[in-house]
């Protein structure tokens, strides 16, 4: 798949004011993290994997391939880092699987053959309803 301690190197960390609870405090200190992660210029991984995080990841990417997370959830900035850090790999890890073509399989004749069935007798069961023609 990937290393993740080398793709850890890759990314870049900015320390931003949180929104929130904090109190006086909160005017003070950049809690808030914001990770960014240079899809394009990545040396971990392979030109199909870039290709196949990019039609996975379109709507979360900017124009020149950045992939821009935040996370100001903790009054701590290193407890943020954390958490964006494990969003960041599981979000890479579950948009690298490759999904397996569908085989179209026949439907089965004793399918088939119970659905005629059914419909002719509930044909016959409406039919049956029908007042008799007096010619």
């Amino acid at each position: 798949m990937f290393d993740e301690q080398t793709i850890l190197n890759e990314l870049t960390f900015k320390a931003i004011r949180s929104s929130g609870s904090g109190g006086q405090h909160v005017n003070k200190t950049a809690s808030k993290v914001e990770l960014t992660f240079d899809l394009e210029h990545s040396q971990v991984l392979t030109s199909k994997q870039k290709e196949l995080l990019k039609t996975n990841l379109q709507t979360r990417l900017t124009k020149e391939a950045l992939l821009i997370m935040q996370c100001g959830e903790s009054r701590s900035q290193f407890r943020n880092k954390a958490i964006i850090i494990q969003r960041f790999l599981e979000l890479i890890k579950a948009n690298l699987i490759e999904e397996k073509e569908r085989i179209p399989t026949k439907t089965p004749k004793a399918v088939v053959k119970k659905r005629l069935t059914n419909k002719r007798r509930n044909s016959e069961k409406k039919a049956n309803r029908k007042p008799p023609e007096i010619d």
